[in-house]
């Protein structure tokens, strides 16, 4: 299978003499998969997210997009059409007074022709499920709706991978969720590859395959059952699992004939309703 994304051996700082925010890092991201990157606070996943699409350029290793190497010149227009990037906080990539408007702003920069650019935004919107506030003004939209006008403004691009640096960080829960079924959708039904940077670890489990980061380093990596199945290591690394499978790890320490690797919701009650029979 052809690689979307493959960083070897990443090492990148913010200073000459600083510590490496990334040290040594390797991650490789199949077309169409949809992979999680974990970690707490400072370890190095934001940092490593920032180069794949050239935003950062690693002091050592290299990162290839589609084949193509970051750190040639030449590439930084492709490179940047290839991968979109959806950050933590929306009010910081819209920039106009009206939805559809916002999600046109980067087409008319390139100079898409405006019949093109009318359906590209149209199509983005129904993908990101805000066609019907196009002709609201952004501010007056819930914390979600803004981050799906942030995707959507990116999907008008057309890229053939989404990279989402803590995305629903800011939003409340029904915010996140409503962004993760437009973030699945895209995914399941239009085979764009997602790279999601996140510390929700329900939202990692709905991921084909979870990297685990710690000090710059990729500590663990596998599906999201095989991950979250070693809760005491990921409790060392300052991280929890989905509350689930927390709930049955706790059941069976008391005593409870339950399964220790169900990682949704779907799965618990399926598991809890085979006890009570």
């Amino acid at each position: 299978m052809d690689h979307m994304i493959n960083a070897r051996d990443i090492r990148f700082r913010y200073t000459p003499e600083g510590p490496w925010a990334v040290d040594g890092a390797s991650v490789a991201v199949d077309k169409g998969e949809f992979v999680a990157v974990l970690g707490a606070n400072g370890c190095g996943k934001s940092t490593l997210a920032k180069h794949f699409n050239a935003i950062l350029l690693p002091e050592a290793g290299t990162v290839l997009v589609e084949g193509m190497n970051t750190a040639d010149e030449e590439h930084l227009y492709d490179i940047r059409q290839k991968v979109g990037m959806v950050f933590q906080n929306p009010d910081n990539q819209i920039v106009a007074t009206v939805v559809e408007e916002d999600v046109a702003f980067a087409l008319e920069n390139l100079g898409v022709p405006p019949a093109e650019i009318r359906t590209r935004i149209d199509d983005a919107m129904q993908m990101a499920g805000i066609y019907k506030h196009r002709e609201k003004a952004p501010h007056k939209l819930s914390g979600g709706q803004k981050q799906r006008v942030a995707i959507a403004g990116v999907i008008a691009m057309r890229p053939d991978c989404l990279v989402l640096d803590e995305s629903t960080a800011m939003l409340d829960p029904r915010g996140r969720e409503k962004v993760m079924e437009t973030i699945r959708h895209l995914n399941r039904d239009f085979g764009i590859t997602v790279v999601s940077i996140t510390h929700y670890m329900d939202e990692a489990a709905q991921a084909d395959r979870v990297v685990v980061m710690s000090e710059g380093k990729v500590v663990m990596e596998g599906t999201p059952r095989q991950v979250f199945s070693r809760v005491e290591e990921l409790h060392r690394l300052r991280l929890d699992v989905p509350q689930v499978t927390e709930l049955c790890c706790q059941l069976a320490e008391a005593g409870v004939d339950i399964a220790t690797d169900i990682i949704n919701e779907e799965e618990c009650a399926a598991a809890l309703y085979e006890l009570l029979k």
